[in-house]
């Protein structure tokens, strides 16, 4: 009698893994992924030559394009480019042959192009609201928006040449930053 309670319950391990598993009516798949974040940039001309001009003169030109690329995919997309200047000197850079930070204006005018989301300010929308480069000056700003985005404005220096100005090719360094 113990052989057939033996075989009917090998009987029964065969049929219960030979059963087909019940298929759920849904399934869920969790899907990542990353979007790529980079830095806060600003670039600018190497170099620019704003011509000749007679010592208790003005010289106005244009610096060339400044660029803010925004690549940190933030939420809150705002930032502030500044810009301030050294002195511009000549010779052995005496007092003659100086001249001032105070003497130079500086305007951004409007965005030649801007990309992505946002409100983006000129500080000094025309030469009428030019400032001088003794100290820091906001030069654009963008003051709303998220993701990724850039401007771009080709800003303007007028500078004021000393009746005392000393002939000779003078040279300073107008410097942007962006916060």
């Amino acid at each position: 009698m113990k052989k057939p309670l033996l075989a009917l319950a090998a009987g029964a391990a065969v049929l219960a893994v030979a059963s087909p598993a019940a298929a759920a009516p849904s399934g869920d798949t969790v899907v990542t992924f990353t979007v790529s974040t980079a830095n806060l940039d600003i670039t600018v001309p190497a170099s620019v030559n704003l011509g000749a001009a007679f010592a208790g003169s003005t010289i106005t030109g244009s610096l060339g394009n400044v660029t803010v690329t925004d690549s940190r995919a933030a939420l809150s997309a705002t930032w502030t480019a500044s810009v301030t200047s050294t002195a511009f000197t000549t010779g052995g850079g005496s007092g003659e042959e100086t001249i001032l930070p105070n003497l130079v204006e500086y305007w951004s005018g409007p965005a030649i192009s801007t990309t992505g989301t946002g409100t983006f300010v000129p500080g000094q929308p025309t030469s009428a609201d030019a400032v001088t480069l003794n100290l820091p000056r906001t030069a654009f700003s963008k003051t709303s928006g998220s993701g990724n985005n850039s401007a771009t404005w080709n800003p303007s220096l007028r500078i004021t040449l000393p009746p005392a100005a000393v002939g000779g090719l003078y040279s300073g360094t107008v410097t942007h930053s962006v916060a």
